[in-house]
């Protein structure tokens, strides 16, 4: 993770029409795949999970089925469905193996099938996730590293093993990789692709306008909406960039690139570097609209000498200089928050910005109030795009609301 924050989605029902198979290895970490599996049902993904008979030595398949795992398989001949090495690949809209042993990596390489895991995986045709979890000599083998090379070659989207000290008291790459990055990576196979090969520019949170060294003009803005954006455009295959403003605790996939800035002419300098190679720009910063017009020291002003006045001037438009010059293919996204005292109020605010600054979406919400939209996860829009097309979204998530947000640019 980029970030300490929350993934924005692990409280989501996006995916809670998706099926993920689940297989379990015979490594000491096992255990925490019943955490995997509780994250996985929370959001509403069916789950069903394959047990080897090693994984069965440190762990019941009992403690799956009482998590929500439906069915559980524990051996190759079952009375009941002789034929349950073919059922996740008729089911299953991604695989995992988390914990995967050096063991189930060979049999994969050699297409080995002489168990219920190594059988379904066989027969399994859709996006395999694996997180490989050993002994950081069994890791570092040149065998294992093959295996895992040549795995990757054939598609497979391997979860790389984390540094640490392992369960056999040696320290190495080894551990398993931590359970919410499994969680983010079986959510992005789970996505659509719909944003694959397009480069996503996101400017998030607030800026910062120093007028001595430690003291400045700024607003509440927690970047909440922008993590959100950019993780699903993530999600859905895109590469994407975020200029982000000094913000306390956010979440950030690995897989975005992060830039981080603390005035308004840092965030425009980054956003026109990248604006050009973009295909889709998405500013959500909330952005300062003043500055002092000079930092009047790199010390802290002392009370005893507290200036009587600031003198302060406009910053620059970061979404009226980018989008003025976008070309044909370009789409931007930008976001007014307003204080407002009706929707036909903020309705206003925001089509005059959305004309005024040649965006082809605006997203509109209300920052007053104790449902304002600053440091909340949750927010209500107004939503237009230039074509007339307007909606309003009642209070929700505002990872939901991303999600909404990316499907609409791509129906532009």
């Amino acid at each position: 993770m980029s970030a300490s924050g929350v993934n924005p989605f692990v409280n989501q029902e996006i995916f809670a029409n998706k099926k993920v198979h689940l297989g379990v290895c015979g490594s000491v970490a096992c255990y925490k795949a019943a955490e995997l599996l509780r994250l996985l049902r929370k959001i509403g993904v069916s789950v069903s999970v394959t047990l080897t008979e090693a994984a069965k030595k440190f762990i019941s398949p009992a403690l799956f089925a009482s998590l929500g795992a439906d069915p559980v398989y524990d051996k190759l001949f079952d009375d009941e469905d002789i034929f349950a090495h073919l059922r996740p690949g008729q089911a299953a809209d991604a695989f995992v193996v988390a914990p995967a042993t050096a063991n189930i990596l060979a049999k994969m390489t050699a297409g080995i099938a002489d168990d219920t895991l190594s059988c379904q995986l066989l027969a399994y045709n859709k996006p395999v996730l694996i997180a490989p979890a050993m002994n950081p000599r069994m890791l570092a083998h040149p065998a294992t590293k093959a295996n895992i090379r040549l795995l990757h070659q054939r598609g497979y989207r391997i979860i790389e093993s984390a540094e640490g000290e392992t369960a056999c008291g040696e320290s190495g790459k080894g551990r398993l990789a931590e359970i919410e990055e499994i969680f983010l990576n079986i959510l992005k196979a789970l996505s659509p692709k719909d944003l694959s090969g397009k480069k996503v520019l996101v400017t998030l949170g607030p800026t910062r306008e120093y007028w001595d060294g430690v003291r400045f003009i700024s607003n509440p803005s927690s970047g909440k909406m922008g993590a959100a954006l950019a993780t699903a455009a993530w999600l859905r295959g895109a590469f994407v960039t975020a200029i982000v403003g000094p913000c306390a605790d956010i979440f950030l996939p690995a897989g975005v690139y992060k830039l981080e800035v603390e005035s308004a002419e840092e965030m425009l300098a980054e956003a026109e570097a990248a604006w050009p190679d973009a295909d889709y720009g998405i500013f959500s910063a909330a952005v300062c609209d003043f500055a002092p017009e000079e930092r009047m020291t790199n010390e802290k002003i002392p009370k005893s000498a507290a200036p009587s006045a600031i003198k302060i001037k406009r910053t620059p438009d970061i979404i009226g200089t980018l989008a003025a010059g976008k070309s044909a293919e370009q789409k931007v996204l930008g976001f007014a928050a307003q204080i407002a005292a009706s929707d036909d109020e903020l309705r206003d605010l925001a089509l005059a910005k959305l004309r005024a600054k040649n965006m082809d979406l605006i997203a509109a919400n209300r920052v007053d109030g104790e449902e304002g939209a600053f440091g909340a996860d949750e927010s209500a829009l107004l939503v237009w795009d230039q074509s007339g097309r307007t909606e309003s979204w009642p209070r929700q998530s505002k990872a939901a609301s991303a999600w909404d947000l990316c499907s609409w640019l791509l129906e532009i």
